[in-house]
């Protein structure tokens, strides 16, 4: 069984199309997801715990605009032999968009990816599918972020140079998608392209769509607001 969304859990009411959850939404989520024949429970609390974990931290960092997280050599020692990340973030290289920082997250906490326009290829993917498979991650945010230039470039239709048409060619499906739409922005481009990236690593078999079938992971999509670095989760 598949674990619902954020989105349906832990908030009924957000304005179309823009869910943001609550950490005390995420505590009554968790509490109240029943547990089913064969569904992992302590999954479903893994995920929930890592939702509301980034939630918190960037909640934090945009108040204080500053972090707490450990990156201590402590810290640093104790990872010497071993990590275990409680989440997966795939996002755009962009360098406004450092997810530990705007998590307030220290060493070892996020397994991230960071590749332009947060599309997904197969190193990406195996990537994942190792953080999954072997680290025990149970929850993956794919981020994108306001005003992207990669998928402004893609929106362009201008013919990209060198290795930047493979990324105007991964994000052209978003573009189109946004596009079915009339007036379509570039933020909604940007959304779209979050969220078919998301629904892409739900459906990419062999690892990650399993474990979504089965209840042992979720993947969910988000935008960063760079004015006030907010992360917001999307529908």
């Amino acid at each position: 069984m598949r674990l619902a969304p954020l989105c349906v859990l832990a908030l009924a009411a957000c304005q179309a199309g823009i869910h943001q959850p609550e950490a005390a939404d995420l505590d009554a989520a968790i509490a109240a997801n029943p547990v089913h024949a064969g569904h992992d429970h302590h999954a479903t609390a893994t995920v929930f715990t890592a939702a509301k974990r980034l939630l918190e931290g960037n909640t934090y960092y945009v108040s204080m605009r500053a972090s707490n997280a450990d990156i201590s050599a402590q810290r640093t020692a104790a990872l010497a032999t071993g990590q275990n990340p409680f989440a997966a973030i795939l996002t755009c290289a962009d360098s406004r968009m450092p997810p530990e920082l705007l998590f307030n997250q220290g060493f070892g906490d996020l397994f991230v990816l960071r590749v332009a326009g947060n599309v997904a290829n197969d190193h990406v993917l195996g990537s994942l599918e190792y953080a999954v498979e072997h680290l025990g991650v149970r929850y993956i945010l794919v981020m994108g972020h306001e005003r992207c230039g990669a998928v402004d470039a893609a929106m362009s239709g201008a013919e990209l140079p060198g290795h930047i048409a493979s990324l105007g060619a991964a994000i052209a499906p978003a573009v189109r998608e946004a596009r079915s739409r009339q007036g379509a922005t570039l933020q909604d481009c940007v959304e779209a392209n979050a969220r078919l990236v998301a629904d892409s690593l739900r459906k990419s078999g062999p690892i990650l769509a399993a474990e979504v079938e089965h209840g042992g992971l979720v993947v969910e999509a988000a935008v960063c607001d760079l004015d006030s670095s907010q992360v917001i989760w999307l529908r």
